[in-house]
């Protein structure tokens, strides 16, 4: 299912008679089972733009299209991954992976076969009946996923999905992700801060500028799949998007702290895995 954002604008209210313009001029489209990663300074736009795209706000301006036709509310077509899983923790991770099919009224026979898919898919067939208290922080993050991909969604959004989660466990989720997009050819939005992540994951970077949100730049990553994220080709395109990233970097940096700061003076630097989103 192909995306398309169109001359794209969003504003929020600020105080009675102020507007605080959040994206401006967003256009680009995200092609049928291509994974898109969404990369930029905090406040610059990203969630929003994920949200339009999911239907859970309005554009101010501008249009967004699934398939053609022009997102006005959310559907079972675009199903949303959040920071945090959002189990339910009354509910056992089968009874949490059904709950949106149990919505949908389908038989009980097709509920049990897809969710019983959707946790194999996970590698989680083992922990059906445990609930949410008694599961690791990557494998309540993997119950959600299985209860986004059961309802087949033909665009699978992420936000900031594995941000929580220690090092360890996010490289073992990057691996199952990728097998899972294999296999379902599900197009991917994938909103991050940590441009290494973006890079192992995506087929496209689009990095965003300071606000109001634009599209500064669309980097192709032609590294070979399975990904290893020591891969020249990676590791080149990351100094590449550093370059770009740090420049907006600076631009919140000075609105904050005043003209005379500077990143290369400050020695403000990113972590290990080029995560910006930790410095601001």
């Amino acid at each position: 299912m192909k995306v398309e954002l169109d001359n794209v604008h969003k504003e929020f209210k600020k105080g009675k008679d102020q507007k605080l313009q959040v994206l401006k001029d967003i256009n680009f489209n995200i092609e049928e089972g291509e994974f898109v990663s969404l990369l930029g300074p905090s406040g610059c736009g990203k969630s929003t733009v994920l949200k339009l795209i999911a239907g859970l706000d309005a554009t101010t301006s501008g249009e967004v299209r699934v398939n053609g036709g022009k997102v006005t509310k959310p559907g079972t077509d675009r199903i949303v991954v959040f920071q945090e899983g959002g189990l339910f923790p009354w509910m056992t991770v089968k009874e949490n992976v059904a709950y949106g099919l149990n919505l949908k009224k389908m038989s009980k026979a097709e509920v049990e076969q897809k969710t019983v898919d959707g946790l194999q898919m996970v590698h989680l067939g083992n922990f059906a009946d445990a609930y949410p208290y008694e599961l690791s922080g990557g494998m309540k993050q993997r119950v959600a996923i299985a209860r986004a991909l059961v309802m087949d969604p033909e665009v699978l959004l992420m936000d900031e999905p594995f941000a929580a989660l220690d090092e360890q466990t996010r490289l073992v989720l990057h691996k199952e992700l990728q097998n899972i997009w294999r296999k379902t050819g599900n197009t991917i939005l994938f909103i991050t801060h940590n441009i290494r992540e973006a890079l192992t994951l995506s087929d496209r970077v689009l990095l965003m500028s300071t606000r109001p949100g634009q599209i500064k730049a669309s980097f192709t990553v032609q590294a070979a799949r399975p990904r290893d994220p020591a891969d020249s080709v990676i590791v080149d395109l990351e100094k590449r998007v550093m370059t770009e990233l740090e420049i907006e970097m600076e631009k919140v940096l000075k609105e904050e702290f005043g003209d005379d700061y500077s990143l290369k003076t400050d020695h403000l630097r990113s972590g290990d895995h080029r995560d910006m989103g930790s410095n601001i």
